[in-house]
């Protein structure tokens, strides 16, 4: 099972607010097989205690410490978010990027989805992108460099 692929693409999402999205994010996870549902009230519990919003219109929800349990397997989900959605401190996320890590791949998996979004014209390509496989293109280029 690849950890992103077009089933785990959502593109012009219009969530409500940033835990519709993240639910959003979560059940898409859930619906490949990466998770349990319960993963994503543990996602939910995490962004209650600690933003996942990283800067630059980008979220990165993924579970608390003790939800790895729930995992499966590693995935990544992403949901483009053209308008935006409000993620607290007027800060607006037009993606956000939903991850279950198995094992100890937590951190090289942010650490990778953080790099590919520290460039603007990557983040300009992703809210472009208009299908699931030129979003996973953009993501796997800036992944394997």
């Amino acid at each position: 099972m690849s950890i992103l692929s077009a089933d785990k693409v959502k593109l012009n999402a219009q969530p409500k607010d940033k835990f519709e999205a993240i639910r959003m994010a979560g059940q898409l996870l859930v619906d490949a097989g990466h998770a349990s549902a319960a993963y994503i009230d543990k996602m939910i519990e995490r962004e209650q205690t600690l933003s996942t919003y990283m800067g630059n219109g980008l979220a990165i929800p993924h579970g608390t410490q003790d939800s790895k349990s729930l995992i499966q397997s590693t995935g990544l989900s992403i949901v483009q978010i053209p308008q935006g959605v409000d993620f607290g401190d007027g800060e607006k996320a037009t993606l956000v990027i939903g991850i279950a890590a198995a094992g100890g791949e937590h951190l090289d998996i942010l650490t990778n989805v953080a790099m590919v979004c520290s460039e603007d014209e990557n983040i300009e390509r992703i809210q472009n992108a208009s299908t699931p496989e030129e979003m996973i293109r953009i993501f796997e280029s800036g992944m394997n460099s």
